[in-house]
């Protein structure tokens, strides 16, 4: 594009003609959106205020009013000083593995030191939690709720599931039958069903299979489906990338005299990581949303537990839409906290052959 193009005034002017509506439209959003949201809302828990609004401006006090629901469903509410010391012994837990991941400390001697302690601080969290020990009361699965609710299938869900998942991508790769077709099995069954009507399962059929001696509850057969659901879609993420990686690197190792799990434990499986990273940072994303899913089993996550505390209060259900802005808020800090790790970790662990 020459420079006499984009000097040309009338070309200017005649831009400038077409965006002039479109900048006036977005203008007019924004102005609509500040004097509905700030202006005009009313900030305080007030009923009264609320509907003298006419729905003219937010009601925000909704939040004020109903917070508690929201951040933990239907957990006891005597309780709930319990449910906060979980939900910090969780943030420990993920702190203690995130620092060092975000520094590229990855694979040092402090690696092992810090996945100790983040699930010790982890299991401790689950065991306030659940109670039944040291004088604290059990409180049944079917009451937790809300963020703890989310932050536990969310988590354990990924946690559990990368390992199956690399199990399942070897195991498809592998040049024997009874490993391969198995797998492949698996996996195109489970990713051929919405994950809706595995919930459905886990709600109605797991319970007439697994022995009652067991005890799992409502929470640990949802679990179940969950770590099955996301490991068959993050093996095949991590199969292409043991795919663009196994054979030159494989056959590196073998020439060094390294054997077959050496080789993928030191060459293969960290570049397949680093390879698969940004997929494997967008399924995360995808998991942590798929939990509001669950409350179609009765289990009140983030999502469920502010439906439930509307529903049943016909007073404040008219500010649905508020409620439902602060939660989809609440969901873009998670997962925008989600890809900033990703983003950190691509840089720290670049996979081979990219710039950076």
């Amino acid at each position: 594009m020459s420079a006499a193009w984009l000097d040309d005034p009338r070309r200017n002017a005649k831009a400038w003609l077409w965006q002039a509506p479109v900048l006036l439209l977005l203008g007019w959003v924004l102005w609509r959106v500040v004097d509905w949201g700030l202006l005009q809302a009313v900030f305080r828990p007030d009923l009264d205020a609320c509907k003298a609004l006419g729905h003219q401006g937010a009601c925000w006090g909704v939040v004020a009013e109903k917070w508690r629901w929201w951040m933990f469903g239907r957990y006891p509410f005597e309780h709930h000083g319990r449910a906060t010391l979980a939900l910090a012994c969780w943030a420990v837990s993920l702190a203690a593995l995130i620092v060092p991941a975000w520094r590229g400390q990855l694979g040092t001697p402090r690696t092992r030191w810090a996945m100790g302690s983040a699930l010790l601080s982890w299991l401790v969290g689950l065991a306030v939690l659940a109670g039944g020990w040291g004088g604290l009361p059990a409180v049944d699965s079917r009451l937790w709720g809300g963020l703890p609710l989310t932050v536990l299938l969310t988590v354990t869900s990924l946690a559990l599931s990368l390992p199956l998942a690399v199990l399942l991508a070897w195991a498809r790769l592998s040049r024997r039958a009874w490993l391969s077709w198995p797998a492949a099995a698996f996996i195109e069954v489970v990713r051929g069903g919405p994950l809706v009507m595995w919930l459905f399962m886990a709600a109605f059929v797991l319970p007439a299979v697994l022995p009652t001696s067991w005890g799992v509850g409502p929470v640990g057969r949802v679990l179940i489906v969950t770590v099955l659901f996301s490991a068959a879609y993050a093996a095949e993420t991590l199969r292409g990338s043991l795919r663009v990686v196994a054979g030159e690197q494989a056959e590196a190792a073998r020439m060094l005299g390294a054997g077959w799990w050496t080789s993928q434990k030191r060459v293969i499986l960290p570049q397949a990581f680093r390879t698969a990273l940004p997929s494997l940072v967008n399924h995360s994303i995808g998991v942590l949303k798929d939990t509001s899913l669950v409350m179609i089993v009765s289990l009140q996550e983030l999502t469920g537990a502010m439906s439930m505390s509307l529903n049943g209060d016909a007073d404040w259900r008219p500010f649905f839409l508020e409620a439902y802005l602060v939660i989809a808020l609440a969901y873009v800090l998670m997962c925008q906290g989600v890809a900033t790790l990703g983003r950190r970790l691509e840089q720290q662990y670049p996979a081979l052959g990219s710039r950076h």
